[in-house]
């Protein structure tokens, strides 16, 4: 596990809209869901070089604006078509209203489905 990296203030997320945020190089979006929990996945859209930042997030779900392919938030799996590839999904830890993220993707096999 690589060393967790802090990306934003929890005060500064909303269940209406992601953060694009740069961890070693990688681009993340950072989600808060209508719960009020906060997920990170991989900011490009697999269908096509689009930041999924940009797009609606609504429930546990965050869609690319480009052609609507909508993602879920907790395992990166496309759940509508055009997009069928799932994009990387990252440990977020919180700590004192401090979001952090572990650069190192979470292993699929270990997600549940």
């Amino acid at each position: 596990m690589s060393p967790a990296t802090k990306v934003c203030s929890r005060s500064e997320l909303s269940p209406s809209a992601a953060l694009r945020v740069v961890v070693d190089g990688k681009p993340i979006a950072v989600v808060m869901d209508s719960a009020g929990d906060v997920h990170a996945l991989g900011d490009t859209c697999t269908h096509g070089d689009i930041s999924l930042a940009e797009g609606f997030v609504e429930d546990d779900t965050l869609e690319c604006w480009a052609h609507g392919s909508k993602f879920e938030l907790t395992t990166g799996k496309p759940l509508t078509l055009p997009a069928y590839e799932p994009v990387p999904v990252y440990t977020v830890t919180i700590v004192d209203d401090e979001v952090f993220i572990d650069p190192t993707p979470i292993d699929r096999d270990s997600l549940a489905v």
